[in-house]
């Protein structure tokens, strides 16, 4: 193992990998045994590791660096090839699913990877490979166009981030200047941001179309791998989100005016939990890291080994700059079975919620690459990673006054009136990206005022203070999923009620719930969402009176403390 400053990364042998897909494919077709099939899928996947993992150091370092040309034009680049193999990925799927070994194949593996390659069958075709590579080349200058953008505040050049520490200010109109530069920086591109996006939902529609689907929604949610709920169920559940959420994040926005000492509670005021200013993180961000590893080898065996492992290989890329990509997120390197996290520091108490959320993502893709075989199992669906990630910034909760001093409490109260004060948000998204896509013609700003009435229905407290480009429903633009991972959101809510029910449970019994998780975590995704939800003794978040009983302790928590 060598760290991923030393990796080196050159350009995948894609002709290679087509020539061992399509041997490997005939081997199928004409094999005797279950051992010959065998033997064919895991030379594949070794291949395809390879590949993958250059793949991923590529994006790794575009992420990290959106001006450097060399990698901007190898994930273009890598784009189009993987959207070129997907006749090879096809015949490979299709010889598999249709072996007279398959039976085998589940009884030593379970079922799951067959799922999976069956709804890629659905959704991937050559029919598509024109949209899909054009999908990607807007995706890219979309990423270009947010990370490159910046503003001034206070005679400083600020990019998103820069103004985040700003907008917790406790002066309340540093807190609005920052807000209205923020709004300004999105105002200035949003025209570039429209037109990305309808050019988007315009392929995506099309795409859809071409595989046979009604709608791209329809077909989102199978290449979402959403094989155990469908969109009324996603409806239903957003409908438990307004009757219960809703109206406590009205009583909680309430009681946060009247600490805050002002009439009105503007949305430059949301992020702004106490008078006296928001908990800080205590240290640089190398003292930040090597706190997180003192409380990781204290929280488990298993934990302690994992971030030992990132610190000695240098697996992050945490501090914010200028040009880098957007967010957070954790990825794999499958021939190093290393995760790697990427984030952007900005000195507040969001920098610790990374070194806890993108960790619980990176620790489970630890576990699971070391005890399952098949690379494809190694992550679950998004609903179910989610709930790794959020519940680990529950877990994590006894070691903040390591990262906090004195106001460690404080953390956690803003930590719980976050975590419970977005999921209305998270369900708004996703309603969205079903208006949307119900009506691909809508123009940009048919799409601003549905957002703007989503907005007012899920979060009635939400007040722009008169801002023109806010108030006709700009908001949308500022979160990526829309653009880079349609139909990925509603997903954070469905985990935060899982997170929730462990939360609840750790203050009962600590040792069991963290059982719980870690059987969850080892589980990869070798099954389906639902089955998942059983081993991690979860409750089904669809379940009719689940929002209640997984938020009511959360709520009451929060209502007396707060």
């Amino acid at each position: 193992m060598i760290k991923f400053a030393d990796m080196l990364y050159k350009r995948p042998d894609i002709e290679g990998l087509k020539k061992t897909m399509t041997e490997a494919t005939e081997k199928v077709i004409h094999a005797q045994s279950y051992a010959e099939v065998r033997e064919a899928f895991f030379e594949v996947q070794d291949k395809y590791d390879e590949g993958e993992t250059l793949y991923t150091i590529a994006s790794i370092r575009n992420t990290m660096n959106t001006e450097d040309e060399y990698y901007d034009a190898e994930v273009l680049w890598l784009q189009e090839q993987m959207a070129r193999m997907i006749p090879f990925t096809n015949a490979w799927n299709k010889a598999l699913t249709e072996s007279a070994f398959r039976k085998e194949f589940e009884d030593e593996f379970g079922s799951q990877m067959f799922k999976i390659m069956e709804a890629s069958l659905m959704t991937e075709d050559e029919r598509i490979v024109p949209e899909t590579i054009e999908d990607g080349e807007i995706t890219q200058e979309y990423v270009k166009t947010v990370a490159q953008a910046n503003t001034e505040l206070n005679g400083e050049k600020n990019n998103f981030y820069g103004l985040l520490k700003h907008m917790e200010s406790t002066d309340r109109q540093e807190r609005k200047n920052a807000f209205e530069a923020w709004a300004a920086l999105y105002e200035k591109i949003s025209p570039k941001l429209d037109e990305q996006y309808s050019k988007l939902v315009g392929l995506r529609d099309t795409s859809a179309k071409k595989m046979g689907f009604k709608s791209y929604t329809d077909m989102a949610y199978i290449m979402n791998d959403r094989f155990d709920y469908n969109q009324e169920d996603a409806a239903r559940f957003r409908k438990q989100v307004l009757d219960i959420i809703t109206p406590a994040v009205i009583k909680i926005r309430d009681k946060q005016r009247a600490r805050l000492g002002v009439d009105k509670l503007k949305y430059y005021d949301e992020a702004l939990k106490f008078p006296e200013g928001n908990a800080k993180p205590i240290g640089t961000m190398q003292e930040l890291v090597d706190k997180a590893q003192i409380m990781y080898r204290a929280m488990s065996k298993e934990t302690g080994e994992f971030f030992d492992f990132m610190k000695e290989y240098q697996l992050f890329d945490l501090e914010t700059r200028q040009g880098k990509h957007m967010g957070g997120y954790m990825t794999r390197l499958p021939s190093y079975k290393a995760p790697f996290i990427f984030s952007n520091f900005n000195g507040t108490l969001a920098d610790v919620d990374v070194l806890t959320h993108e960790a619980g993502h990176a620790f489970q893709g630890y576990i699971s690459m070391r005890s399952i075989p098949i690379t494809e199992l190694w992550g679950s669906t998004s609903e179910i990673n989610e709930v790794h990630s959020m519940s680990m910034e529950h877990f994590a909760y006894p070691w903040m006054e390591s990262f906090f001093g004195p106001n460690a409490e404080k953390y956690r109260i803003t930590h719980l009136v976050a975590a419970t004060c977005t999921i209305p948000y998270l369900v708004s998204v996703d309603e969205f990206q079903h208006r949307v896509y119900a009506d691909p013609k809508m123009d940009a700003m048919e799409r601003r005022r549905v957002w703007r009435e989503i907005e007012q229905k899920y979060m009635p407290w939400r007040d722009y203070d008169g801002n023109a480009f806010l108030e006709e429903g700009g908001f949308w633009m500022q979160k990526q999923h829309i653009f880079l991972y349609p139909f990925y959101y509603i997903e954070y809510a469905l985990a935060q009620i899982c997170a929730f029910q462990y939360y609840g449970r750790m203050k009962e019994d600590r040792s069991a719930a963290w059982e719980d998780y870690l059987r969850l975590c080892k589980a990869g995704g070798t099954k389906g969402y639902f089955e998942l939800l059983g081993i991690g003794n979860l409750l089904n978040p669809f379940k009719e009176g689940t929002v209640e009983k997984a938020t009511r302790h959360v709520i009451n928590e929060i209502m007396k403390l707060y």
